[in-house]
């Protein structure tokens, strides 16, 4: 406590109630190419539903992305996605310009929002989705004969903010429209109504919240930005007490044109750099949580590496990767040589996880059939391993390896197939008649023998160094002392223990002493907690032996002998 200088009671609080926290492991990451969204941007999607909404529907050249995220999501977790775009994708834009790139609100905010470009309205997004688009606006000049004013309670007039100020004709209505129907199923239908609005820049609602066209279509509309005044106005964006003070008639400058159509807008499929950038968003494990990532048809010559340098170096997370389209649809019948060639251009990795092909599944958005990776559903069974038992029991088998929405496999491999696949550590995915379909594999890509060669002791670990690390920063800056370790000791035990009797561990030992904390370490300001871990293992190979014996015979007798 602190030194008082006169009488008196001083009242202090020491919380030693640390523990060992929970730590996410069922949050997924992928990049890909979708037809709408923010492109470098992590969003972070909680079902099918969601996907459609923040990405679009899948279409001839996104389906991949969108169904490594969707089958993904159908086995119940968050997703963290990111839109990657090539770099001439452009945002449609309102005739009166051409097209634009604005890639997030990031982007618009730093590059776009100032208003000086020659262009009205702008597509939220890149994409020859926002060609659909048209925005309509009226004001009290306007009112009259345009045809959607009964889709709000009046007709735009004045607001109350400018009528307080003694101003006048400040008041518009704006809808956004989709002309083609791809947005929401029928043409020309309204897909967003802001009403009421006020040319001032200064206008408030009532709430205090900003009621100035502009902020409210930036901050609330899911299609559309701003990106200029009509040209026919002039004092549009100006406060209400400079039209007070510098317009005669104390009102604001009226609208002749109301329709504004979208057109220019392109879709650029991502190289794969492209892609390689936008999953280096995942690379900070102290602002982003993710712990499977996958990447859908993504394998090409670098992003496999580049990824599981990612997984690597942030130690908390498996990459999942699978083979080419064209590995697995040979008409050759060697699927297992292209396989392992492709294999062995990636890089040895705990931390990695392949699996043997593609599956043909319903496309309910286009009424067609789609090959697809399967990388996003083993992701997808660790996820639900984890929401139903523990991360540290196998994703595969049949109690938990049963994989989802498959018409069929692109390739079914044979037992012979199987073996040589999995001792170089590839998980085949196997259709056993009658019995589904099913991982029937837990390796990682780590080609030398060890433990961490299986997937459920390598997120074991995961889950351990996480949580214990987060738990020992309460260690940080206190001193070095026989209270600090006792203290630390006691912290990690029962979390340890607790792992034991969910049967993910076999024995542990925490060493935390004058053995390893030498006076050699105290002098460096250094800290050092010895954990050992016996992991539990899941069971690969049965033997099952089957003895005949005579009537006679007892079984005491020949138990062991065989």
């Amino acid at each position: 406590m602190a030194f008082q200088l006169s009488p008196g009671v001083n009242v202090s609080e020491v919380d030693l109630t640390t523990v060992v926290p929970s730590v996410a492991t069922t949050v997924g990451g992928f990049a890909g190419n979708f037809n709408w969204g923010p492109v470098d941007e992590i969003v972070t999607i909680n079902n099918e539903v969601q996907l459609v909404e923040r990405f679009g529907k899948p279409d001839s050249n996104t389906f991949t992305s969108f169904f490594t995220a969707a089958n993904f999501l159908s086995y119940g977790s968050q997703l963290r996605v990111v839109r990657s775009a090539g770099s001439t994708s452009n945002n449609a834009t309102t005739t009166f310009g051409t097209g634009v790139r604005i890639d997030n609100r990031t982007d618009y905010e730093q590059n776009h929002s100032s208003g000086s470009v020659n262009i009205r309205f702008a597509a939220k997004y890149p994409g020859s989705l926002g060609n659909s688009l048209k925005v309509s606006m009226s004001d009290a000049n306007t009112a009259s004969n345009w045809p959607y004013v009964n889709e709000f309670s009046s007709a735009p007039a004045n607001t109350a903010f400018a009528e307080s100020k003694n101003i006048e004709e400040d008041e518009l209505h704006l809808v956004v429209l989709d002309t083609t129907g791809i947005i929401s199923g029928r043409a020309n239908t309204i897909i967003e109504k802001f009403g009421f609005l006020s040319k001032a820049s200064d206008a408030r609602n009532s709430d205090g919240t900003s009621n100035y066209y502009k902020d409210v279509i930036n901050s609330k509309s899911k299609y559309i930005w701003w990106l200029s005044h009509p040209t026919e106005t002039t004092n549009w964006g100006q406060t209400s007490t400079w039209i007070a003070q510098n317009d005669p008639d104390r009102l604001f400058d009226s609208l002749s044109v109301t329709d504004y159509t979208f057109s220019n807008g392109s879709d650029i499929q991502p190289t794969q750099n492209q892609v390689a950038n936008s999953y280096n968003l995942f690379d900070n494990p102290d602002s982003i949580d993710v712990s499977l990532i996958m990447t859908g048809k993504t394998v090409g010559d670098t992003v496999p590496d580049q990824l599981i340098s990612i997984a690597e170096s942030r130690k908390d997370c498996l990459v999942f990767l699978s083979p080419e389209l064209d590995d697995v649809v040979d008409a050759n019948g060697n699927e297992t040589t292209n396989i392992l060639n492709l294999r062995n251009t990636i890089t040895s990795s705990s931390f990695a996880v392949m699996d043997s092909g593609w599956k043909y599944q319903y496309d309910k958005y286009n009424d067609v059939y789609r090959w697809v990776p399967l990388n996003g559903d083993v992701a997808g069974l660790c996820a639900r391993t984890d929401l139903e038992r523990d991360p540290w029991f196998s994703p595969a088998g049949f109690n938990r390896g049963q994989i989802k929405n498959v018409v069929r496999l692109a390739w079914n491999p044979t037992k012979a197939d199987r073996d040589n696949l999995y001792k170089s550590g590839i998980n085949p995915v196997v259709t056993f008649p009658g019995e589904g379909t099913i991982l029937y594999g837990d390796k990682t890509l780590l080609s030398r023998p060890s433990a961490f060669d299986r997937i459920n002791v390598r997120r074991l670990f995961i889950v351990l160094e996480k949580a214990i690390a987060r738990a020992a920063r309460s260690s940080l800056f206190e001193f070095n002392d026989e209270f600090t370790r006792a203290q630390f000791v006691n912290l990690v035990e029962p979390f340890l223990r607790d792992v034991q009797g969910r049967r993910g561990i076999f024995d542990f030992r925490v060493v935390c002493d004058t053995t390893n904390n030498t006076p050699e370490v105290i002098d460096r300001n250094e800290f050092v907690g010895d954990i050992y871990i016996k992991p539990a293992r899941s069971i690969n190979f049965i033997q099952l032996n089957f003895v005949a014996v005579r009537t006679g015979v007892s079984f005491n007798e020949i138990v062991g002998q065989f």
